[in-house]
């Protein structure tokens, strides 16, 4: 109930008195468990969100980058979401309860899950071993993040395509 609000009503859409007034809980409850409507909005996006992005492990680094990529770019293509999400951005940079609930319950979380499946990889010789990580996540989930925030250029599948491309061959010559 809380994301279909949060998709169709963006994130000053969902308040405790709209939240409770359409579900069975009370205001008092969800501050309880919410320490603010953003949180709460965080929340509700990430779980709407977590089966489709979903990364699987299929033994190939680069089939499985590409698989959630496209994922990823696809759903912050969407009309309904890709505005939610730089909403949500921008509103944690002011909201230190959506910022904790935004890194505890979704970034975080997509950050350790692609670093464990890149370190699978590395650990069986797909990536080299001087590589970093973090760095490999920032430079692809980051970019997509910076189109989502600065449309300067599409953020689209055939980017995804280009910057797992420009990862697995490198870019000096």
């Amino acid at each position: 109930m809380t994301a279909e609000t949060l998709l169709t009503d963006g994130v000053a859409g969902v308040t405790f008195d709209k939240i409770a007034a359409a579900a069975p809980a009370s205001k008092a409850t969800l501050y309880k468990w919410w320490p603010s409507p953003g949180a709460l909005a965080a929340e509700a996006y990430f779980t709407h969100v977590e089966e489709e992005l979903h990364f699987d492990d299929t033994g190939n680094i680069e089939r499985d980058l590409r698989n959630q990529l496209h994922a990823h770019v696809s759903l912050l293509a969407r009309p309904d979401v890709g505005p939610v999400i730089a909403t949500l951005i921008g509103a944690a940079q002011d909201d230190p309860e959506l910022a904790e609930a935004w890194s505890r319950n979704y970034s975080s979380i997509r950050r350790r899950t692609a670093v464990e499946r890149l370190q699978r990889a590395k650990d069986q010789g797909q990536i080299h071993q001087d590589v970093d990580l973090q760095v490999v996540v920032d430079q692809l989930w980051g970019a997509c993040y910076h189109r989502l925030l600065i449309p300067d250029e599409p953020l689209s599948i055939e980017f995804a395509d280009s910057l797992i491309d420009n990862i697995g061959r490198g870019i000096l010559v």
